[in-house]
């Protein structure tokens, strides 16, 4: 069988084989299976299907296949239309419905060491537009649910708003294809919109701070055990401090729904 490298990704290790997806396991591993294999049962797309683990420990997942960003820079228009991010909050808000009655296993074990209390959900927690599946103009799912795991639903919709919106500073945002700050908030509240967000919106600016900052601090700590992953996104963590120090300086008005 041939393994076909899979480009992207900063954990590294996935391939394909056929339409099965090998990647190294991880002491989470089963529980992130559990999650998939209860969101195929209750029906939810837009999630690769758990297949076990091959001869050689590494976890299998179906391969999702559309047009995916891999490693280009810029990103490709379609990361940037409104209908993409229209279909990006309504995914969240499925996913965050359906995980209200999920049970983890016994021993459940996440990347963010949390566990799965009353209240929570489970959250993508990574799905930003280098881990979508896109085709014609569908979004077809996200994949790497590695980090995927308990919170709030604002802590997993925040991060999304980071790279969707993007809420990255504007110099970066630039780097990826995305010349238009100005447009930033009413993308903001396209994204909440479709994802039916109730709360309070200037209260969501700081939840996007503080993920940011949450986010970087993760990877520093990484890199700082001398994880090659971590060591790697060293700049992603950069931009997001940078990013949060920004959004915190952002205007009230920023946050507040335009006029009907």
């Amino acid at each position: 069988m041939t393994e076909q490298r899979l480009a992207g990704g900063n954990m590294g290790g996935a391939v394909r084989i056929d339409d099965v997806v090998h990647k190294p396991a991880k002491p989470w591993t089963a529980t992130v299976h559990a999650l998939l294999q209860y969101l195929a049962s209750v029906g939810f797309e837009g999630a690769p299907t758990a297949l076990g683990f091959d001869p050689d420990g590494r976890e299998m997942l179906s391969y999702l296949p559309g047009d995916v960003i891999g490693a280009r820079v810029p990103w490709p228009g379609w990361a940037f239309e409104d209908s993409t991010l229209v279909q990006v909050g309504a995914w969240l808000r499925r996913l965050h419905d359906a995980t209200e009655s999920f049970v983890p296993p016994e021993g459940e074990r996440w990347f963010s060491g949390r566990e799965l209390k009353p209240g929570l959900v489970v959250g993508h927690q990574d799905a930003a537009p280098y881990n979508a599946v896109y085709s014609g103009a569908t979004l077809l799912g996200f994949f790497d649910w590695d980090t995927a795991g308990p919170s709030t639903r604002e802590l997993d919709l925040a991060f999304s708003a980071l790279s969707w919106v993007p809420l990255y500073t504007p110099e970066a945002a630039r780097m990826f294809g995305f010349t238009a700050p100005d447009d930033r908030s009413r993308r903001l509240h396209l994204l909440l919109d479709s994802y039916g967000y109730s709360g309070d919106r200037g209260a969501f600016g700081a939840v996007v701070v503080q993920r940011a900052r949450v986010q970087a601090q993760v990877i520093r700590q990484l890199a700082g055990t001398g994880d090659p992953a971590g060591t790697a996104l060293i700049p992603v963590a950069e931009n997001l401090e940078r990013s949060a120090g920004e959004i915190e300086a952002f205007p009230a008005e920023f946050w507040e729904l335009p006029p009907r």
